[in-house]
């Protein structure tokens, strides 16, 4: 690692203030990517900004027939909370399959969105479930805003995630083709039928979640998972890399789709 102050403020005002005054600050939530990304020297931040003692940002209770969770609540608390496998249970159930027991352990829902890797599990369900991103400055945004590019949301340099609200859905449930040694999602699709119609979204399998629109018309039309058989996904913008070409991530895109369906009912 390269040399960098520590700090590991107690309240969401102070560490506002710290990431404010300290412009190559660099905050961490449940450091599964920032650390090993300090320790092979690929950052150079001025200082680190620990989120682990902020109390005001954990948390999961319900809001407006849905569920608030804070952006420091660990995997392993969403997976096991009687709250969510009660409103939410596709949540919980994706918060599972998230990495290993230590992984699942120290990693945050608001570490896992704010980085947004291509491959995470948590953005599918934001995505896929309409949810709002709550910030420190104030600001509600959507998920179809928030999530912009490869590792790119909408967040400013000096703003802070919070909380994120999930509204019920009708039906939901979430499938992923694993990564055997990561487990982050080669291809996953969490599929949802929400009180403003169906959202399909899609992780692993681009550059970027993103709603399956073609999937999310036809499931519109029948819930089922012989609606999906028209459906054609294109891959030429997919990701190719060792682990799965383009076309077979297409492919896996209708498989997972599928098991969701089946999966939620």
């Amino acid at each position: 690692m390269y040399a960098f102050e520590y700090f590991r403020p107690t309240t969401l005002a102070e560490a506002a203030q710290l990431l404010a005054s300290n412009p190559e600050a660099k905050l961490l939530a449940g450091g599964q990517t920032y650390i090993p990304t300090l320790k092979q020297r690929l950052a150079k931040p001025s200082a680190v900004i620990d989120l682990g003692r902020i109390a005001e940002l954990r948390g999961i209770h319900e809001e407006a027939g849905g569920l608030t969770i804070g952006a420091m609540t660990r995997h392993a608390e969403v997976a096991s909370s009687p709250l969510v496998k009660r409103v939410i249970p596709a949540l919980a159930a994706l918060a599972e399959g998230i990495g290993d027991p230590q992984v699942r352990n120290r990693g945050t829902l608001g570490g896992s969105i704010a980085n947004n890797d291509p491959a995470a599990d948590y953005p599918a369900a934001v995505l896929g479930l309409g949810a709002t991103v709550r910030t420190s400055k104030g600001r509600a945004i959507a998920a179809d805003d928030f999530f912009t590019g490869m590792f790119e949301t909408a967040l400013e340099p000096d703003e802070i995630v919070t909380a994120v609200h999930f509204p019920k859905p009708e039906k939901a449930a979430y499938a992923k083709f694993p990564n055997p040694a990561s487990r982050y999602a080669i291809v996953g699709v969490f599929v949802a039928k929400t009180a403003s119609g169906v959202r399909v979204a899609v992780t692993g399998a681009a550059p970027c979640v993103f709603r399956a629109t073609a999937i999310e018309q036809a499931l519109e039309q029948v819930w089922s998972e012989a609606s999906i058989d028209g459906v054609t996904i294109d891959p030429t913008n997919l990701n190719s890399d060792i682990h799965a070409q383009a076309d077979y991530r297409a492919h896996l895109v209708k498989v997972m789709a599928k098991r969701a369906l089946r999966a939620a009912g």
